[in-house]
């Protein structure tokens, strides 16, 4: 399925939805289809409401380039649009631009305000980027991994697997393998592809016998989910 984070993981029932809601929805289908174009027309359509959701969407429409030409200019126009108006994707959105200088000069101390805003407006997600910045020094010029480990511990109690991964990381680095433990099997336990192959390359080569452990079940569990997708095609 194609990155549609902002749509939500749930979709609501469709006698609840207005035509702007489902129109969204329409879109975020289409693009799990594969059908790009018709992804990008309701998309627009939606965005003519002036809905800060929708205009997150067409954003992200340009920027990744469904079924329209990548623009990331364009794309921030509308993600700029919509954090005005309080959506929180969108500040997400324009944070990984700034950081990345996709579309405008690279900027970190604007990833990092957007990034705030971001998870002071409910996106989990942005609190694991915190703790990255703070982790490489991009905020200050100095790092700091006991804000990365805050920022890190936040995330992954929030349920993001990427800040439970690097919490759990920044302790294996540091030897403390029983707490490097709970954060990596917590990262597990979330069941994202992503990470779980990020956590078996992280700990291909581990000294600790707690931490191999954790390989073995990551390396069951992938080998059993490779099996489930050979079995149903």
């Amino acid at each position: 399925m194609k990155d549609g984070r902002e749509m939500g993981a749930c979709a609501p029932s469709l006698k609840d939805l207005d035509h702007v809601e489902l129109q969204l929805l329409l879109g975020q289908i289409s693009l799990n289809k594969g059908d790009d174009r018709h992804a990008f027309e309701m998309f627009a359509l939606a965005a003519r409401s002036g809905r800060a959701k929708a205009l997150n969407m067409l954003g992200r429409a340009y920027e990744r380039g469904w079924g329209v030409k990548r623009n990331p200019t364009q794309a921030i126009k509308y993600f700029d649009y919509a954090a005005q108006k309080g959506e929180g994707w969108a500040n997400f959105n324009l944070a990984d631009l700034y950081l990345s200088g996709d579309g405008v000069a690279c900027d970190p101390k604007q990833a990092f305000a957007h990034y705030v805003l971001a998870a002071q407006r409910g996106v989990n997600k942005a609190l694991n980027m915190l703790g990255i910045l703070h982790e490489q020094g991009m905020v200050t010029g100095k790092k700091d991994f006991d804000a990365a480990c805050l920022y890190f511990t936040a995330g992954a109690e929030g349920g993001d697997c990427w800040a439970a991964f690097n919490r759990g990381r920044l302790a294996a680095e540091k030897k403390e393998y029983n707490d490097a433990s709970f954060w990596l099997r917590r990262s597990l336990s979330l069941e994202f592809p992503g990470s779980c192959y990020a956590i078996k390359d992280y700990l291909e080569n581990t000294p600790s016998k707690i931490l191999h452990s954790i390989l073995c079940e990551v390396n069951a569990y992938l080998a059993q989910k490779h099996q489930e997708v050979q079995i149903s095609s």
